[in-house]
């Protein structure tokens, strides 16, 4: 579902359940349903403190097409901690771009320039907006986008340091003369032995695809990657294996990855044509909605 958020994790096509319920992205299964019941309290038409009619169907829109959803998504184990997977990998793949993201919002600038505790100063800028997140009707989507930039902000510094860890090697050891050829040799083949063994299970993880085994070759294809993560096909692959899952946004991540590293490989160009008859480009999709008046208030009748 569209609605007028451009910021955060919604700029990137990621609906962000945790910044929808106002709760951090540590949050446990008790701080979510306590949270969810507030909200739930605060919008349902039982209970809706509103003024005119009209406020009160949209307080119950905003209830029943986004708080619920976003609730459904997170007190489950399961699904919260697949969904967690969704951000991290956001996070992990946008870490590089840190330097050169614009930022909105003061709380976001707040959280990124700190060099205090990171976790202490992410729960300090989110409390005061969450206070005030459902007070009122109008102020909703705004709150929630500044809460989307925070969590933005948290993930992208949190898989960075990932990324900074990975990227760290030792330095090479120096070398007698007489045996530099012999370590040579054995680097190629320790190579084309991990050529192999991904190969091996690339073709594993496709079988798997094809006899519609996807939990299967999820897990494949996601430990592939813990060897080879700029593998082309093996995101390719995945993306795929998401979209028969009917995991959307996890198959969205791992297509666009494959289409950055290696756009003209066969799987990845297979996979992009797939995720096209399922998601049109979402340039085609924002056109259509302002030709149509589309977006949330376009489905629930224009702000005034």
């Amino acid at each position: 579902m569209s609605f007028p958020i451009e910021q955060g994790l919604f700029k990137y096509d990621i609906t962000d359940h945790y910044a929808i319920l106002g709760v951090p992205i540590n949050a446990d299964s008790r701080q979510i349903r306590q949270r969810y019941l507030k909200i739930a309290y605060i919008l349902h038409p039982d209970t809706f403190d509103g003024k005119t009619e009209k406020e009160k169907q949209l307080a119950t829109k905003i209830l029943s097409k986004l708080v619920n959803p976003a609730y459904e998504t997170l007190s489950k184990d399961r699904s919260r901690n697949e969904y967690k997977l969704v951000l991290s990998q956001m996070g992990y793949n946008l870490a590089d771009e840190l330097s050169s993201i614009t930022i909105a919002t003061d709380e976001a600038q707040k959280l990124l320039q700190t060099s205090q505790d990171r976790e202490l100063t992410y729960h300090r800028l989110l409390t005061p907006l969450v206070n005030q997140q459902y007070d009122n009707l109008d102020n909703i989507f705004y709150i929630t986008a500044q809460i989307s930039e925070l969590n933005l902000i948290y993930l992208m510094l949190n898989q960075g340091e990932q990324v900074k860890a990975k990227a760290k090697t030792k330095p090479p050891k120096s070398e007698p003369k007489a045996t530099r050829s012999s370590a040579s040799t054995q680097g190629e083949t320790k190579k084309d032995d991990k050529k192999s063994a991904v190969d091996t299970s690339l073709k594993r993880a496709q079988e798997y695809i094809q006899r519609n085994n996807l939990s299967k070759a999820i897990i494949e294809l996601r430990e592939t990657l813990k060897e080879d993560p700029n593998n082309s096909t093996c995101h390719g692959l995945l993306g795929l294996a998401y979209l028969k899952e009917k995991q959307l946004t996890m198959a969205k991540i791992h297509i666009n990855k494959a289409r950055k590293v290696n756009p003209q490989d066969p799987i990845v160009i297979q996979a992009k044509q797939a995720l096209d008859q399922v998601a049109p480009d979402s340039d085609k999709s924002k056109s259509s909605d302002k030709q149509q008046g589309g977006g949330f208030f376009g489905l629930f009748g224009k702000k005034k």
